[in-house]
């Protein structure tokens, strides 16, 4: 199953002016299906100077009102997406429990129904940085283990200590220096080596080749797992809040951390799993959610905001299809 590359969108501001935004129609659209001549030799889709940008933020990514204070304040959310998606999915039948959720009852209990029913999950966290969603997940009493890598080397050594800060992390916590394409390929009948939920947050505006990157992501979902993402749409809107707000004039967000030219629209990242029959046939339906950050509240769920801002989305993987 492959894709296209990334073709650059018509509606980019200039260095000198913020960007105007342009409808579906009217922009080039950001994914195709066929390879040509602008696909990228490299076999990663990191940059190089992401990596030095986030190395840079390491030692504060754990302080919860310093540079990585968004992050802490969307963690619930991550969390709330993937329950809500799991619990839409057909094809699964389980308890969902959260952190603070008591752990079911024993088998011995008079009702065993809710033991019978929990399933043990395993995650992939890609671009983990310092670990925020890792160890969370980590911590879940339906977590069975999480695989949590990154190729930034100062963020994951932060991610590591901050780890062995709670030994009962260890048993079901691993961190990999690693990009996804550096990962062992998974052969279509290893389905006992994938993974029910692989999650990218705050990542796919961060690599440099996003329909490939999804690409070598797809053959780590379970069948009947789930691909969960969030990131931003690339609007006017966004622009104004993202970049000139959040970094230039409220300093909330590290400057440079985003580039609106990376920004992907929810209907662009949508079309990804949607733009051919075989990715139909391997994929459920993308699910949305958009979120608005409200000062002195934290995170929010606003829906429509997909749309023009921050959003999540989360896909199934059909169990029906091989990888």
């Amino acid at each position: 199953m492959r894709s296209g590359a990334l073709i650059p969108a018509d509606d980019r501001p200039s260095k000198c002016s913020a960007p105007t935004t342009a409808s579906p129609s009217a922009t080039t659209q950001r994914w195709h299906s066929n390879h040509n001549s602008s696909s990228p030799s490299s076999s990663s889709s990191v940059n190089p100077d992401e990596i030095s940008h986030f190395n840079a933020l390491a030692a504060t990514w754990w302080d919860p009102h310093g540079s990585s204070r968004a992050l802490h304040l969307m963690n619930p959310l991550r969390h709330d997406f993937i329950q809500t998606c799991r619990s839409s999915s057909p094809t699964s039948s389980f308890t969902v429990l959260t952190e603070d959720s008591d752990l079911p009852p024993s088998p011995d209990a008079a009702n065993t129904s809710n033991t019978e029913n929990v399933q043990e999950l395993r995650y992939l966290d890609i671009g983990c940085g310092g670990g925020i969603f890792a160890e969370s997940a980590a911590r879940l009493p339906t977590t069975s283990s999480v695989l949590a890598i990154d190729p930034s080397p100062g963020v994951l050594a932060i991610a590591r200590s901050h780890a062995k800060k709670d030994p009962s992390l260890s048993p079901k916590l691993t961190y990999l220096s690693s990009t996804i394409e550096s990962l062992p390929t998974l052969k279509p009948e290893a389905v006992e080596k994938k993974f029910d939920v692989v999650s990218c947050f705050e990542v796919i505006e961060h690599v440099d080749h996003p329909a490939l990157f999804l690409d070598h992501v797809a053959q780590f979902v379970k069948p009947g797992g789930w691909l969960v993402m969030s990131t931003i749409a690339r609007t006017w809107t966004s622009w104004f809040t993202t970049n000139f707000m959040a970094e230039d004039v409220l300093g909330i967000v590290p400057k440079g951390t985003h580039d609106w030219n990376k920004y992907i629209n929810e209907y662009e990242l949508r079309g990804y799993f949607e733009e051919t029959e075989e990715k139909r046939r391997f994929w459920g339906r993308p699910r949305a959610m958009g979120v608005v950050y409200v000062p002195g509240l934290g995170w929010k769920e606003v829906p429509g905001s997909e749309k023009v801002g921050n959003y999540f989305l989360g896909v199934q993987r059909l169990a029906s299809e091989d990888a």
